[in-house]
């Protein structure tokens, strides 16, 4: 392996790590959520400032998984 293989391969990894943290971000919020509904609290701003991050991070998984990672 040359040094542009190392490079590319440090890349990927680190999307790879990338697309972890997006997805574990994103299940987490989700549960807040979901603990927030169940709890009556949908027009907290708390549950909105959480939506707009699940709409956000959502957004990212998707173009994530268009590319594969």
């Amino acid at each position: 392996m040359g040094e542009k293989d190392l490079d590319e391969a440090a890349r990927l990894a680190a999307y790879e790590e990338f697309s972890r943290g997006v997805r574990d971000e994103l299940a987490s919020t989700v549960a807040r959520m979901d603990e927030l509904a169940a709890a009556g609290k949908v027009k907290t701003a708390t549950y909105r400032q959480l939506f707009a991050a699940r709409v956000t991070l959502r957004e990212i998984d998707a173009r994530l998984r268009e590319r594969g990672l």
